[in-house]
């Protein structure tokens, strides 16, 4: 199968399920996965439907190949740090969540879905002051919320430390 067939193969698996078919795209993954099994956005992409179906313990292993090359996309890897990190908390390996979850952050610091999901994992390991943090200057920093912007600065300043009083 030549590259253009494999790009052809992927595109008709985004659209069967965008266009809520999204059985019929696993099964043009899963075959697209056994033709190119060391492909990392195979991979990615298979991860990802096994997650919008719900077969979360079935897309670790996607998710996981993708990630070990380290020529997957920059786009799909931010995506695929944030969809294992998520299948590792939805699974209760909220350690893994968090310790992927961290790399997502650390790789793409301007990512706000990746310190947002950090935040849910960290309270799965009651880390509440670490979470709340992380959702206080997300909310500082990407908020077009008038009353937030004009307390931003305070909510930046106890972000860091809630339990400062005078």
């Amino acid at each position: 199968m030549s590259a253009r067939e494999k790009r052809d193969l992927l595109d008709e698996a985004d659209r069967l399920r965008t266009g809520g078919r999204p059985e019929e795209a696993r099964e043009r993954l899963l075959a697209l996965t056994a033709e190119y099994p060391e492909d990392a956005e195979v991979a990615y992409r298979t991860a990802w439907i096994h997650d919008v179906l719900g077969l979360e313990a079935e897309a670790v292993p996607y998710y996981e190949r993708a990630l070990a090359d380290p020529e997957l996309a920059s786009e799909d890897r931010s995506g695929a740090l944030l969809g294992l990190g998520s299948t590792y908390r939805i699974l209760g390996r909220y350690g893994q969540a968090v310790e992927t979850l961290r790399r997502g952050v650390e790789e793409f610091p301007g990512n706000g879905s990746l310190r947002a999901f950090l935040a849910m994992a960290l309270y799965n390991i009651d880390e509440h002051h670490e979470a709340m943090r992380l959702l206080l200057e997300l909310t500082a920093t990407t908020s077009d919320d008038p009353h937030v912007q004009q307390y931003r600065r305070a909510i930046e300043h106890y972000a860091k430390d809630l339990d400062e009083t005078v």
